[in-house]
């Protein structure tokens, strides 16, 4: 066989492998698409909306305003801004800076602690979804149909474990740094002169969306696979490669 001939069998076979093994390198890149529709996109963008929201309000310690000493006192679940210590002769003065609490049995109530754990889960949940959701709208193939519903059901988990949190906050306010900064009349449930801060809301708002909204669009957000097409596609390549390749095998 001479040189130029098998030059010619060897770059036919590299051409017909590398066709094969990955097609979409010789698509036009106009006829690339992402995987999602257009209401997979609305979804995207709402699951990334609703999981910041949520995320956000569960780090700022503004769940839970009040006074103490005079000074405007607030809470989250594991966090607080301006807190009373000893002074000089033993007087109470209040430090007014935000900060967490020093370890995990630091924070005033069990009702707390669990809120923290459990409202933590949920946000990072819908974090994830949203983060596999925004690539979804810049990769193809990633999201299909049947995932999508899949990830919406982790979505109504994550939602779902924020609003066991939000419901669980109330149970604490019994505590003794809760009733000192609400006048000493607050209970589980009952506010006293406390009043409920906009970042309660936002978590509670975020993950009724994550439960509601997004769980039924991302029903709707993947497209449908087609593997019959991508068989059909790749016998009929591999038949036409495997007639040129006889074609040049004859002597």
């Amino acid at each position: 066989m001479k040189i130029g001939q098998w030059s010619l069998h060897h770059n036919l076979i590299f051409s017909a492998v590398n066709h094969l093994i990955s097609p979409s390198l010789h698509r036009n890149p106009e006829t690339m698409r992402n995987s999602l529709t257009m209401v997979g996109t609305f979804w995207a963008f709402l699951s990334l909306v609703t999981a910041v929201a949520s995320s956000t309000s569960y780090f700022l310690p503004y769940w839970l305003f009040g006074s103490q000493l005079g000074k405007p006192v607030s809470f989250s679940t594991f966090r607080r801004c301006n807190y009373p210590v000893r002074g000089d002769g033993h007087n109470l003065i209040m430090v007014e800076e935000c900060g967490r609490y020093a370890s995990f049995t630091a924070i005033p109530s069990l009702a707390w602690q669990m809120c923290t754990v459990v409202t933590g889960a949920g946000c990072a949940l819908l974090l994830l979804v949203a983060l596999a959701a925004v690539l979804g709208c810049c990769m193809e193939e990633l999201i299909s149909r049947m995932m999508g519903r899949c990830m919406g059901a982790a979505q109504f988990v994550g939602g779902l474990l924020i609003s066991a949190g939000c419901a669980l906050y109330p149970l604490g306010w019994n505590s003794p740094e809760v009733m000192q900064t609400c006048g000493n009349v607050s209970n589980q449930f009952q506010l006293g002169t406390c009043r409920l801060g906009w970042a309660y809301y936002c978590a509670g708002g975020g993950a009724a969306a994550a439960m509601l909204i997004c769980t039924w669009l991302s029903c709707f957000a993947g497209r449908n696979p087609k593997p019959v097409m991508l068989v059909e596609n790749i016998m009929r390549n591999t038949n036409s490669y495997a007639m040129e390749l006889d074609h040049c095998l004859k002597p």
